[in-house]
């Protein structure tokens, strides 16, 4: 996910009126630091992002329908109340398995579909790529640090 030397990120800037409903909002939340840096805020906060991305890909129709059954299952995930880790009980905590599933399944999607039409659906700051690979990395890190060995350590110990 490396940008060629000489490519241009081209920035279009819409009216107001010809904005999106959600493009609008969004611009009205936190920003997310595009440092090198990741916190739970900043992966939090593209939470939102990545699922519009996710439906917003559902119904274009360059997108294959293996890669937009995808989309809906990560979509359905985000939208569903049972999870893994529920928000109810561990309050924002209980979003990260939310954004798990849906870089996840942008990931995936990104095999079958062309760049340039996951960024033609984009609606966070920066580069829709970049994004996702940060969040890869941040799970990533996530789970080879010390979250694994926390949950190593509350794994029942078997008695011969």
């Amino acid at each position: 996910m490396n940008r060629n030397v000489g490519e241009d990120i081209v920035t279009i800037e819409l009216n107001p009126h010809d904005q999106r409903l959600y493009d609008r909002m969004r611009g009205r939340l936190g920003e997310v630091s595009v440092s090198g840096t990741a916190s739970l805020r900043d992966m939090l906060l593209l939470l939102p992002d990545l699922t519009v991305l996710l439906a917003r890909l559902m119904r274009d129709r360059r997108v294959p329908r293996s890669a937009k059954f995808i989309a809906m299952l990560g979509v359905g995930y985000v939208i569903s109340p049972i999870d893994l880790v529920p928000s109810i009980l561990f309050g924002p905590i209980g979003l990260v398995d939310d954004l798990l599933i849906v870089s996840a399944a942008l990931s995936r999607i990104l095999n079958d579909v062309h760049p340039d039409v996951v960024r033609s659906h984009w609606s966070g700051k920066g580069d829709v790529l970049h994004a996702i690979q940060r969040v890869s990395l941040w799970s990533k890190g996530l789970f080879s640090g010390r979250l694994m060995h926390r949950l190593r350590a509350f794994r029942p110990q078997r008695t011969a």
